[in-house]
């Protein structure tokens, strides 16, 4: 049975850190693209970061330079860590897994909420 499973949300000032974290279970993780998504109330999910099998990283531009995706393939967890947080990166964050195939096999966590407050 396939698990991600988040961790690290929170309640947070603006300026303030979070680090996320993932870890998951019942896959070849350190063979899967991982990737954390977020969604706001009343939009749509969107990338927020994601990190290749060889580690090779990807941000969306409202997180550049304040976000890091890493992640530790012996503890089978992938990471976020959220600096110089603003209002408008308040979402539930969900973990992803990918892995590329003749059927690709895509996995989600249950989320977990963050919250920037002014």
């Amino acid at each position: 049975q396939v698990q991600l499973v988040e961790s690290g949300g929170g309640l947070v000032q603006a300026g303030g850190s979070l680090r996320l974290s993932c870890e998951g279970s019942g896959i070849n993780f350190r063979i899967n693209n991982m990737a954390w998504y977020r969604q706001a109330p009343g939009k749509q999910r969107e990338l927020v970061a994601a990190i290749t099998s060889t580690s090779i990283t990807n941000y969306a531009d409202s997180v550049k330079g304040r976000f890091t995706i890493s992640r530790d393939n012996a503890k089978n967890t992938v990471y976020l860590q959220m600096n110089s947080l603003k209002d408008e990166d308040t979402a539930v964050y969900y973990c992803n897994s990918l892995l590329y195939g003749p059927r690709s096999l895509v996995y989600w966590g249950q989320g977990t909420q963050v919250t920037v407050s002014s």
